[in-house]
């Protein structure tokens, strides 16, 4: 199995559950990363500017070959909730903030994280992440909650 069980179990709710994504991209920890993902063939992650990686290896290989620079400094901001009985999406941006010999330089990205509850806890299913425009707009609470 590819995807080690985390220490502390798996989250008890889809807010928890994307604390430890950011936390496991920022930190560059594959093992945990890979601890959040259900044990499904169809799981799926797409990167910015990437194509689609279905499945546990080849999404593991993915983040290994992104973490062989470190982690990833990304904060999770402006999150859009959509709930169910068993399931959640999350519609957020990321900023992801590096220092460059020119400076601070930041990038912002559009991404869709969508979560199933399993007889254990929560689990990631998707991760798809689109580079955004230099500001993007803003998700405000009266955002409408359909997805289409």
């Amino acid at each position: 199995m590819l995807a080690a069980p985390p220490a502390a179990g798996l989250p008890s709710n889809p807010d928890e559950l994307e604390a430890r994504l950011y936390e496991a991209l920022q930190r560059g920890d594959l093992d945990l990363l890979m601890s959040l993902w259900a044990d499904d063939d169809e799981v799926m992650c797409v990167h910015p500017g990437g194509p689609r990686v279905v499945g546990l290896p080849a999404i593991r290989s993915s983040f290994e070959a992104i973490f062989a620079n470190g982690g990833i400094p990304v904060q999770p901001e402006q999150v859009h909730r959509l709930h169910w009985l068993g399931g959640a999406v999350h519609h957020l941006v990321e900023r992801i903030t590096v220092s460059t010999p020119d400076g601070v330089q930041t990038a912002w990205a559009l991404a869709t994280n969508v979560y199933v509850k399993a007889a254990l806890g929560w689990q990631l299913v998707a991760h798809h992440a689109s580079p955004a425009s230099p500001v993007p707009a803003t998700l405000g609470p009266d955002s409408p909650s359909t997805l289409h």
